[in-house]
Formats: C-alpha cells, structure tokens, sequence
C-alpha cells in the first residue's frame, strides 16, 4: 500500500484538527461495519447518479474511502475500469479491498495533472480546512472532460444535537465549547465549483433523517464514525458525564416523540462538476432556463 501524506509539511491553518481526524478513522477502524449506515446510504446514492452518465472512466479516484465502501457499490457498475482508493486513515484504507489503495490526505492530492477520468468522494470533503484549494487541486488531476462528483454533510447536519449539546452545558457549566464545525453551505457550493474552474457545476442537497433511542446512542455513532468534534478550539478534556446526560434530556424534551425516540438530521450535498473541454455544451445564461441534474452530468448537447 502507497502512503503519500507530506512528511514535514507546513502546520496547518484552518479550523479543522486533521491530526486528531485520521487518530479517530483510525480508532473507528476496527468496528467501522457496526457504524456505516450512513456512509452506506450516500454511497449508493452518488452511486445511482454516477449511472446516468453512459461513459466508461478508465482510471478513478475514491477520495477518503473510508473501509472502501464506495468502492463496493461502484464495483461492476459506472463504466468504472480501474479505481484507486485513498483515505488519511492507514487503518480504513487497509479494510478497503482491491489492488489500489493510497494512504492520501484529501489536502494534499498525489496526482499528477490532467490524469485522472474520474474523482469520486463520499463523505469526506467537509473535513477539509482548504474546499477552494482542494477543489482546484481535483479540477487540475482531471484529464480534460474528467468528472468530480462528491458528496458531503452541509451546514444543517445534527443541528438538533448542537442545539441540544448548548442548552446542557449552558446549564452546568455557564459556557460553551466550540461544537459547531463550519461545514460549506448550498448556497455557496456552485460558486467554489466556478472559481476552482470546473465546467457545467451542478449542486443539491438531500436530507436523511435517523432515528436513534437516545441521544448517547447518536454520539456512540459518530464515534463510530470518526465523525465527532475535531474543531482545533475544541475542549481538550471529556465533556462531564452529567453534562451529555443533561443535554440528551433536552434532545428528548425538544425533539422526542412520545415514545422518547430523538431524530438525528443528516443534511448531504451532492456536487459535480467537469473539467473544461471544447465539447461540452456551454451553461445556460441568466433567466434563459434550467439545466437539471442528467443533463448536466452528461454533458448532452
């Protein structure tokens, strides 16, 4: 297995703990399977949106593959002839199956320019502190008429955790810990697509509703995950016991059915875009119409 995460690279800048992030994949590795209903879900889906385009991709990217889940729902399907899964986690990627798997920090992309057909990512991108440079980095690995095509949680994800996780410790501790990651917004998706110079940029969103028990079992699950706090300003001590308990009450009392059952909101933005090339047809301007999704992803003219 390649490893090509940058030895004594520059400390980063930017929100995000990405140290801390591959420590958690790491440690979710091992039980992964139990917690991947999620990541599951939206690999199908982004798989069902890679079928509508009727063209073969030669050499594909799975970037952050977590265990290689994607990459078993791509698998036989989408025109897809060789694909290479990379992930920050040593320990996912190596439960990934197949022949290509690169330990790769979506940060600091391996490949060279222009080679790539395709680079898929399920789940991944919104742990990125740079999204414009990422971006721009996937858009020049991209041959000419190559495709990215990515999902990842949006800014209303678990806010009725947030909101939850706010009341409980402004109650027992008269103050809050920085809890709430600045993941990208709909609105601005398309715009970052255009500056990073992507053709025909598409964006929308789904929302997928979970139900859980109790509060305690969504936070056992984004553990699981490796899907908790990494925010570089987060408390570096665990949150007091009574203070998850008292916030899973309010989860309860503001969100419960009358079975105490709590929702969990999972927002998941789907994005695609092309890399330039003199074929494709040209966006529509201003007021002129829509372009919906299979069109776009297609490319017709």
């Amino acid at each position: 297995m390649a490893e090509t995460t940058p030895n004594g690279a520059k400390a980063e800048i930017g929100p995000f703990d990405r140290v801390q992030l591959r420590r958690r994949r790491d440690r979710a590795a091992a039980n992964f399977n139990a917690h991947s209903f999620l990541l599951d879900e939206v690999s199908l889906r982004l798989t069902e949106r890679l079928d509508d385009i009727k063209r073969s991709f030669p050499l594909a990217v799975d970037l952050g593959c977590h265990d290689g889940r994607l990459a078993r729902h791509l698998s036989g399907r989408s025109g897809i002839e060789r694909l290479v899964q990379c992930d920050i986690s040593r320990a996912l990627v190596s439960e990934a199956k197949g022949p290509y798997r690169v330990v790769a920090d979506e940060e600091w992309l391996p490949f060279a320019g222009e080679r790539l057909d395709l680079i898929i990512s399920a789940l991944s991108l919104h742990w990125v502190n740079d999204l414009p440079g990422a971006l721009i980095q996937i858009r020049r690995a991209l041959r000419p008429d190559g495709l990215f095509l990515a999902a990842m949680l949006g800014g209303d994800s678990l806010t009725e955790l947030r909101q939850a996780l706010v009341r409980g410790e402004s109650e027992l501790q008269g103050g809050i810990s920085p809890r709430i990651a600045p993941f990208v917004e709909i609105r601005d998706l398309g715009a970052l697509l255009q500056r990073a110079g992507f053709a025909l940029p598409v964006v929308d969103s789904d929302t997928i509703t979970v139900t859980y028990p109790d509060a305690l079992a969504l936070m056992r699950d984004l553990r699981g995950m490796g899907e908790n706090n990494i925010l570089r300003a987060r408390q570096r001590h665990f949150t007091r016991r009574s203070t998850l308990f008292t916030a899973a009450e309010h989860y309860r009392e503001m969100f419960g059915d009358v079975e105490g059952r709590i929702p969990a909101t999972f927002q998941v933005l789907y994005l695609a875009g092309w890399s330039p090339h003199a074929s494709q047809q040209q966006a529509l301007k201003p007021g002129s119409g829509e372009m919906n999704l299979a069109e776009a992803l297609n490319g017709e003219t």
